[in-house]
């Protein structure tokens, strides 16, 4: 929540959250009494449910209490056998994956090598925003039912490391539904299938009113060692900060995300509540259209401002990183000088461009533009730790060096609708959190940093198309590098030239900060996934 609002305002805003609060009581959790129901609040909204459609923390969390993949992580994030049990390299380019028997989907249907085979092609068709999961040119071939070889081009010694959030789908199931291939996430009209779900998850979704509520009952058929209470889990997106606060003041609910930095002593001092705080892997940054010829929301015409590193790194030295700290994040960020959380990867001797004004409006009046220029600027406010507040704070730093930004801040649905590959990256400037799934700096490079073309094939998270050969090259490098040492050390390489050009902007790593009543033990693992598996209500 903005801190300069009016106190009209605030007092609006605590008589929404009171009448909101008694309606969430009176219709949603009055049977919460009689059972275990986890009532959990989060300020943006789960849409569609196909597994493939959004590549995004949040979504993927709430589908891996639901669906499950070859592998898993546990409480500490180091990968465990999933609904593979166990698996080898039989060469380099040669792996096997030996599936777990008698496992069944949520509908009955047998678990089977067919099912791994199909999920590998429908991962990779067109909608799918998790085409990175495995590689393009791999092999899947069915052995027996429950066994599964992977044929790779080159090596890949991190093959599986994202496979946690790669989850598996039932074959029949999907044909039968007319589900076979991946809802994008800009369809506005997906059809019933993209809200439906079938996993082989310790819960099954009862219902789901995209933007309501959605229902998760457990399911008593699950193969794993159930180590959760629940009778189910009632989710309810709310995006007021004040009315998610109230919600969980009042008992309302069990557990939020986030609690707003401000917020945080509140929940802590009241008696029955306490926020959860740690550091998450995930880092907030900006980053440019380096792609067109010209900007569609600038008044530069006939030129891209952005693809002049001087323009880029005056933009850098513009924002007050530790205003925004302070300020805006209440001293819950880390400032980073790269992509990746500190505890991902050391980044030696590499530091971010300091905060510098005059510098700043050098750079611009070298570059040729000493009066500035407009740009516009895409961000959510209802998907990361004060969203829409960061990019008002950069919008007030940059008019300071006469670049004029437009924000265009919308929930995260139509956000990513309009900037993801789905949307045809229609964005000049914008904001984007990023947690690396495989926990490695090859994934930060491939999916943010390596050339694409207009399509996306290439870096598929790479918005504004930053592009320099030299670091696709060290990404093809890494991902085949066994040695830690000369591995590191390409990283290293591929790292500088991004700080150097100043491909983005790195702002800081967030902090997580969920907000529970004191009934409820959960784990919060540096993934920022609310997993229901480990919930209790005592």
């Amino acid at each position: 929540m903005n801190r300069q609002l009016f106190l009209s305002r605030a007092v609006g805003a605590v008589a929404r959250a009171s009448l909101v609060a008694g309606a969430l009581t009176a219709a949603t959790f009055s049977a919460n009494a009689q059972d275990k129901t986890l009532r959990f609040a989060f300020q943006g909204t789960l849409n569609a449910l196909d597994p493939y459609s959004l590549n995004e923390t949040f979504t993927l969390g709430m589908l891996g209490n639901v669906y499950e993949g070859l592998t898993k992580r546990d409480k500490d994030l180091t990968i465990i056998p999933g609904l593979a049990e166990s698996w080898e390299t039989i060469d380099p380019l040669h792996w096997r994956f030996h599936l777990r028997k008698d496992v069944k989907f949520a509908n009955g249907n047998a678990f089977t090598a067919d099912d791994v085979v199909f999920s590998a092609e429908r991962v990779r068709a067109d909608g799918s925003d998790l085409k990175t999961r495995i590689p393009a040119d791999s092999v899947w071939t069915k052995v027996d039912d429950h066994t599964v070889e992977v044929e790779l081009k080159t090596p890949n010694p991190i093959l599986h490391y994202e496979w946690d959030t790669w989850y598996i789908m039932d074959k029949e199931w999907a044909e039968a539904e007319g589900a076979t291939t991946p809802v994008s996430a800009k369809d506005t009209n997906p059809g019933p299938s993209a809200y439906k779900a079938n996993g082989t998850g310790p819960f099954t979704i009862e219902s789901h009113e995209p933007g309501v509520k959605t229902i998760f009952k457990t399911n008593p058929d699950w193969y794993g060692t159930v180590e959760h209470n629940l009778d189910g889990v009632v989710f309810t997106p709310i995006a007021s900060d004040a009315t998610r606060v109230a919600a969980l003041l009042s008992g309302d609910v069990d557990i939020i995300e986030p609690v707003p930095v401000q917020d945080i002593d509140r929940v802590n001092s009241d008696p029955n509540t306490e926020a959860l705080a740690g550091p998450e892997l995930r880092v907030i940054h900006l980053g440019f259209n380096q792609i067109r010829e010209e900007l569609p929301t600038s008044d530069i015409k006939g030129k891209n401002p952005f693809k002049d590193p001087n323009v880029r790194k005056a933009l850098y030295q513009a924002i007050d990183i530790e205003a925004i700290d302070k300020r805006v994040m209440r001293g819950l960020a880390t400032p980073v000088p790269l992509l990746i959380a500190p505890e991902l990867y050391d980044a030696a001797d590499l530091k971010r461009w300091p905060y510098d004004v005059e510098a700043a409006k050098k750079l611009l009046a070298d570059a040729g533009y000493p009066d500035g220029f407009s740009v516009g600027m895409d961000c959510p406010n209802d998907r990361y730790v004060n969203d829409e507040q960061i990019c008002q704070a950069v919008v007030s730093m940059l008019a300071k060096i006469g670049v004029t930004v437009n924000l265009n801040a919308q929930p995260k649905a139509k956000y990513f609708a309009k900037v993801l590959a789905p949307g045809g990256y229609d964005t000049d400037f914008f904001l984007l959190g990023w947690t690396p799934s495989s926990f490695d700096s090859w994934n930060v490079l491939v999916s943010l940093a390596t050339c694409r073309d207009e399509t996306g094939k290439g870096g598929p998270f790479n918005l504004g198309g930053y592009c320099n050969p030299k670091v696709d090259e060290l990404a093809k490098q890494i991902v085949v590098e066994t040695d830690t040492a000369k591995r590191n050390e390409l990283i290293q390489q591929a790292y500088k030239i991004m700080l150097d050009e100043t491909s983005h902007i790195p702002l800081h790593q967030q902090s997580l900060a969920w907000g529970k009543r004191k009934n409820l033990d959960i784990v919060q693992r540096a993934d920022d996934q609310v997993l229901f598996y480990w919930a209790k209500l005592n």
